[in-house]
């Protein structure tokens, strides 16, 4: 930012001191006024973990095994948790924070990258002030909680010159590279419909009823927990244990559902490599015990995108929900389970039901796919072994993921999910999200950003508005 930008910033935030911590921008911006610092070709990346247990401290057990990075600070609002404690033995010595705030005013010139390995609703004030920094940003997918935000954090990514990676770790495996290949030999093409599908039990399918009525009761907060600091940017709520640890993911104020879980690991290359873009109707076709509060317990979504270039229209049905299965092609095949896809957080995926995954149907061929790194195959069988001498060869993968990250903040690899890919995708989950909340139909006008037929909807496309303390990162 400009000097005078930085000055008003931390004027304005000086008068919530009190009430918040503010890092000294102002003088971090002197010591490298000219963004991310250059990693030499065999230097190791200096990065700090914010989000140390469950999903976010399985990311920084995997870049730390890539063997390119130094692990120069931890960051977690409950040190004191069971599920921190494994990367906390793992590194002993390395500096501890509670806030990310303080953990730039300490240690910003010793950081070169940052994960956010943390709830939905909190990936945005990490990264918006990281990239501001001139830090190289790994986020975990979905990108942000809001339309408005995503939007936001691509404007940074290329405004602050920093290499950005969302984590759908399938964009660095198999299916990527299949994808890819089988869209440029003109394999797949003329894409009419997807089906897409998430059929496992999820953490909301055991909610009390009386949740679909009001947030549950307060309890007392963990003695070593930061409550204020978990809430970040989201509106005052009492905790309670049915909000954290995974928990977040089940409401509409913390989380994306279903969706925003697992649609960045299903329909990612789809949406990159037929040009997808944003859809022009989001449809709700299923929402079973809807309210305000939580998600359906099945959702069937229906997203409509324009012909593009030479590429028909195209309509991606989503479902997810135990006893939502949609319905499957001759010739389709058995349902075992695919290694290649993990397990949702809450259990086993049941072998009775459908992986979950996709099914891409053309004019001319249909296809069966998986999540993650699973790759595709073409259904029936019978017209699998016609194509096969047809099918081109497919390259591996240079790098993992991870890995795809760390060399491209040394300037080694381009980062294959970064924010301006990964931003549109993430936005048609805010989409979703929202048709899932006002269990309505949306039109949507794909330049100008706005849903036309629903001003309530329209609102949410920026969502609720921050604590006065947390409105600042909204304007770096």
């Amino acid at each position: 930012m400009k000097n005078v930008s930085r000055r008003r910033f931390l004027a304005q935030s000086s008068a919530l001191a009190s009430v918040a911590f503010i890092p000294n921008l102002w003088n971090y911006n002197e010591d490298f006024p000219s963004g991310p610092r250059k990693i030499g070709p065999n230097e190791k990346v200096n990065l700090a973990l914010c989000g140390i247990g469950f999903q976010g401290g399985d990311i920084s057990k995997r870049f730390f095994q890539s063997g390119l990075c130094n692990v120069v600070a931890l960051c977690d609002v409950d040190m004191g948790a069971p599920h921190t404690q494994e990367l906390i033995k793992m590194f002993p010595d390395v500096p501890r924070f509670q806030d990310f705030r303080q953990m730039f005013d300490k240690m910003g010139n010793k950081i070169d990258a940052v994960t956010a390995g943390v709830p939905d609703f909190s990936h945005f004030p990490i990264a918006m002030l990281a990239m501001s920094l001139g830090k190289h940003v790994y986020s975990e997918k979905p990108m942000a909680h809001t339309f408005h935000e995503v939007e936001l954090m691509m404007k940074a990514e290329k405004k602050y010159g920093v290499v950005t990676q969302m984590g759908n770790q399938g964009h660095s495996e198999a299916n990527y590279f299949q994808f890819k290949a089988w869209k440029e030999a003109g394999i797949i093409k003329d894409v009419t419909a997807v089906t897409a599908h998430m059929n496992s039990a999820r953490r909301w399918h055991n909610f009390p009823a009386s949740y679909q009525k009001g947030f549950p009761p307060k309890e007392p907060v963990p003695a070593t927990m930061d409550w204020d600091t978990w809430l970040g940017t989201e509106q005052q709520h009492d905790y309670c244990k049915d909000f954290v640890n995974g928990q977040w993911r089940c409401w509409y104020d913390f989380g994306m559902g279903a969706l925003g879980d697992w649609g960045a690991h299903i329909i990612d290359t789809i949406h990159e490599f037929l040009d997808l873009g944003l859809p022009y109707e989001i449809n709700m076709k299923r929402a079973d015990q809807h309210n305000p509060f939580f998600y359906p317990l099945s959702s069937t979504i229906e997203f409509k995108f324009p012909e593009r270039a030479d590429m028909p229209p195209l309509v991606i049905t989503w479902y997810d929900g135990i006893n939502n299965i949609p319905p499957v092609p001759a010739g389709y095949g058995n349902v075992a389970l695919d290694p290649n896809i993990p397990p949702p957080s809450n259990g086993a995926i049941q072998p009775s039901k459908l992986n979950p995954g996709k099914i891409i149907y053309s004019k001319e061929l249909t296809f069966k796919g998986g999540s993650h790194g699973s790759t595709l195959s073409i259904i029936p069988e019978e017209k699998a072994k016609e194509m096969a001498p047809k099918l081109p060869e497919v390259p591996k993968s240079p790098s993992n993921h991870y890995a795809n990250f760390l060399l491209s903040c040394r300037g080694d690899e381009k980062p294959r999910s970064p924010f301006s890919i990964a931003g549109p995708l993430s936005q048609v989950f805010c989409l979703g999200v929202i048709a899932q909340q006002l269990n309505a139909e949306l039109k949507f006008d794909r330049k100008k950003k706005e849903i036309t037929n629903n001003k309530t909807a329209n609102q949410l496309l920026v969502g609720a508005k921050p604590r006065k303390e947390w409105e600042q990162f909204y304007k770096l």
